[in-house]
């Protein structure tokens, strides 16, 4: 069984208390560096940040809702060689996922890591961050409303806007792969912050900091169960709606008919790893003469062209290792609702393949080991 400690939590304030913990970590020397969502000086901007002084840790806050960056890109340009020392970076469930897809790839090494998680409870898009922000005064009063609301059965949604739709259809919003993680859910914070080791560093490292062994929050299974059916509900809502939008190529044709081909949902993909992509070389950089030939041949011609190709490219070429987190979408300037159509299609490509992007790290991608046995409905063989 998973041992579970408290972090003490003085004044209801877990942002606090988790600057406390992270301190202590660096101070004694247990990692060298630690990556943390920090508030930057600047319209309340929340970034990773690599810190190295326990002094810096004073903006530190990964239960901000939001951010703006998967982290699994940070942590992947961290560990692709290995270094001297620890280092611990703290992300949410679907970062963690993203980032053990990366390792599976030959992206980043989970060597010399220690991997801190935490219950997501959600976040808001970048833009109506800043307004959720600016409402609240400053990001650490921003952080603590919202869990406050969260928690305490006031909901996410704040004047005309609520959490991402990859927040509300996010089913993975418990960090069971991270070798520690706090448990909000359930959680009764002036008793203290639950903090849960899944594995055995995450043990060793308890017992090395001497945190004595407490009992799991009373209501946190019911908790956890509750916000499950609700995400669940909204994801199968929003797969149907999705799949009914995109039945056909017209449909699909004007589902992505805002797409102005400027790569910000590939860039900010954090399992779309390829130094060099199809689309930005020769391979689509067309003659004028070509654009006139198929002009001619409809009569109009939608510029700029390739568009729709270029999302079933990716599609064919990620969406096994699509982990939801919306990034994507939150990258789009013209609001295509592209995470919609990349967990939908992905839901079914990992459905196929028995597969669950992040799930485990000795899970080998599907379209890197080869079967025999396998798809017999479409290759025609036999048992």
């Amino acid at each position: 069984m998973a041992r579970t400690a408290a972090i003490e939590v003085t004044e209801g304030n877990p942002v606090k208390a988790l600057q406390e913990f992270f301190r202590t970590l660096l101070e004694r020397g247990k990692i060298e560096a630690l990556l943390v969502a920090r508030h930057l000086p600047v319209r309340n901007a929340v970034m990773p940040t690599l810190v190295t002084d326990p002094q810096q840790l004073a903006g530190a806050d990964p239960l901000a809702p939001v951010f703006p960056i998967n982290a699994a890109k940070v942590v992947s340009r961290l560990t692709r060689k290995p270094f001297e020392g620890r280092v611990a970076v703290v992300l949410r469930p679907c970062e963690i996922r993203a980032f053990i897809e990366l390792v599976k790839l030959k992206q980043g090494r989970r060597e010399q890591l220690i991997i801190i998680g935490m219950d997501c409870l959600g976040a808001y898009g970048n833009v109506d961050y800043l307004r959720f922000a600016a409402a609240a005064g400053d990001g650490s009063s921003a952080t603590l409303d919202f869990i406050r609301n969260a928690l305490e059965g006031r909901g996410t949604a704040f004047e005309d806007f609520d959490i991402t739709t990859a927040c509300k259809a996010c089913e993975h919003f418990v960090a069971e792969s991270a070798d520690l993680s706090f448990e909000l859910l359930g959680a009764t914070l002036g008793e203290g912050l639950p903090l849960q080791a899944n594995t055995p560093l995450g043990e060793a490292l308890l017992g090395e900091l001497g945190l004595a062994s407490t009992r799991e929050p009373a209501g946190r299974k019911e908790a956890v169960l509750d916000l499950l059916a609700q995400r669940t509900a909204y994801r199968d809502r929003m797969f149907a709606e999705t799949a009914a939008a995109t039945s056909d190529l017209d449909k699909l044709m004007s589902y992505l008919g805002h797409c102005v081909n400027c790569y910000n949902c590939r860039v900010a993909c954090p399992v779309c790893y390829c130094r060099e992509c199809v689309f930005t070389t020769d391979v689509f950089d067309h003659e004028p003469a070509q654009f006139l030939r198929w002009a001619r041949k409809k009569g109009a011609l939608k510029m700029p062209t390739d568009t729709v190709f270029y999302h079933l490219t990716r599609l064919a070429h990620m969406s096994t290792a699509c982990v939801g987190c919306g990034q994507c979408s939150n990258a789009c300037p013209n609001h295509v609702p592209v995470m919609e159509l990349f967990r939908t299609i992905a839901a079914g490509t990992q459905r196929a393949f028995d597969y669950e992007a992040g799930r485990s790290v000795e899970e080998e991608p599907p379209l890197s080991t080869f079967r025999e046995k396998e798809f017999f409905e479409v290759t025609g063989g036999k048992d």
